[in-house]
């Protein structure tokens, strides 16, 4: 059989505003992960370990931080003569397909003419707002295997559906109904916003669509229906671990999931994260540093307690201070006297004094101190 040519396109254009001061200034996909992983890392790593090359990154958002930190897809070794990593800001113009998109599937349509230039036999979708590890191999195969027209990884959870894509499927994996962010879902199996195309059923649904409704949005709202009522839909089950990094609240839960040993294994021999990550110092313990099952990032000096954390790079915990079940970025402070419970600190934030959060919620805390329940 043919090897598919695949197309990877990963959408990474959101705001991320129910992160709130997270990601004020910084796009979501460059967000820390485990303290020294950026989130975007995650996808390109599940892409380049499944032999996926071909890749595209579809920004909006504050993109110019995050170029510099992708640098042309090297530390993926995806800066290739031909083929790597692309990436796809807005640009303006009299082409209809200029500006800035209405949602992730019109983001899908702006870059219909550049996809059909490329040719790909399959088309692979993913948001850069997920923990997880996944060979999308796997996927593929299984895409093939069905003759289906759209592929959709699927997960359980645990937790109120309502936030997510929420399907039902037969035995046979074929997808028999949609919801989106339904007030009372039917089913706790929820889309993980990984979905394997046929690319030209997706082409000609993405034209369709446009020249019916006049303009797209999110894929929630027209491409994925469409597809369910009109196409051959099937389920793909991720069995492991996947998180929506979506806000604060789950954001420090994948955290605290990644140290409790229950998260995505970060560490696997097989399947690297591969990462820009600056070439700093190792971490300076001092003999008055008191630290328990924590990530502690290269540049940073610890002189105090700190607990069930994640310390970013340069970060500085002084003597007296303490840091426990609480996340810092980058080049944050804590003086002595500090002491935190269940936060998260923003980049470059310099505490000097006071007691912060609490044991029953997670508080946010921006570059310049102020606080803010997540």
């Amino acid at each position: 059989m043919k090897h598919p040519k695949i197309l990877a396109i990963v959408l990474a254009g959101g705001s991320g505003s129910r992160l709130g001061a997270l990601t004020a200034s910084r796009a979501k996909p460059a967000l820390r992960v485990a303290g020294t992983y950026r989130l975007i890392d995650v996808a390109l790593s599940n892409l380049v370990n499944s032999d996926i090359s071909d890749v595209w990154i579809v920004e909006e958002f504050d993109p110019h931080s995050f170029n510099q930190y992708l640098s042309g897809g090297r530390p993926w070794d995806l800066d290739r003569s031909h083929g790597g990593l692309v990436l796809l800001p807005p640009f303006s113009g009299d082409d209809e397909k200029a500006g800035f998109s209405h949602g992730n599937s019109d983001s899908l349509w702006r870059q219909l003419d550049r996809m059909r230039e490329f040719e790909p036999d399959l088309v692979l979708v993913l948001s850069a707002d997920h923990l997880y590890g996944m060979d999308m191999r796997g996927l593929v195969e299984a895409h093939l295997e069905t003759e289906a027209d759209l592929t959709m990884v699927t997960t359980e959870v645990s937790e109120d559906a309502s936030r997510y894509s929420v399907i039902d499927a037969d035995p046979d994996g074929r997808v028999t109904d949609f919801w989106y962010k339904p007030d009372q879902p039917q089913t706790s199996l929820v889309g993980a916003e990984i979905f394997c195309f046929t690319a030209g059923a997706l082409f000609d649904a993405l034209e369709h669509l446009h020249e019916e409704l006049g303009e797209l949005s999110d894929y929630g709202d027209d491409l994925l229906p469409w597809f369910v009522e009109n196409r051959t839909v099937v389920e793909h089950r991720l069995d492991g671990y996947w998180k929506d990094l979506g806000t604060v609240s789950a954001y420090w839960e994948a955290h605290m999931d990644l140290l409790a040993g229950t998260g995505v294994a970060l560490d696997d021999p097989d399947w690297p994260i591969f990462s820009g990550q600056r070439p700093l110092m190792p971490a300076r313990i001092e003999s008055t540093a008191t630290i328990g099952r924590s990530f502690i990032a290269p540049g940073s000096l610890i002189a105090g307690v700190v607990e069930s954390s994640v310390i970013s790079p340069q970060c500085t915990v002084r003597e007296d201070a303490s840091v426990r079940e609480s996340i810092l970025l980058d080049r944050v402070t804590i003086s002595p006297g500090v002491h935190l419970t269940r936060c998260i600190v923003d980049t470059g934030a310099v505490l000097t004094s006071g007691t912060y959060g609490s044991p029953d919620r997670v508080t946010l805390i921006d570059a310049e101190g102020n606080v803010s329940e997540g």
